[in-house]
């Protein structure tokens, strides 16, 4: 039997408080991993794309007053 394996079978026997607790735990590392890349990705221009995106949108006047135009402004930061 392999360790995901035992892993597996050792989560199945958990009470639910416990189970609960473990899915709570995975949801917030993964959470965690995501920002971290999406930072990563940021820092290293990954993502200006998206930046250079929502400026020709709102240049040419399709980003209307919608909750993205008022989002948008954290995504620009600096690049105004």
């Amino acid at each position: 039997m392999s360790e995901v394996d035992k892993i597996k079978s050792e989560i199945e026997a958990l009470p639910d408080h416990d189970y609960v607790e473990l899915r709570r735990w995975f949801s917030e590392r993964d959470w965690e991993k995501w920002d971290r890349q999406i930072e990563e990705d940021s820092e290293s221009g990954k993502l200006d794309f998206l930046i250079e995106e929502v400026l020709n949108e709102k240049a040419s006047g399709k980003l209307g007053s919608s909750g993205a135009s008022h989002n948008s402004a954290f995504l620009v930061k600096g690049k105004e």
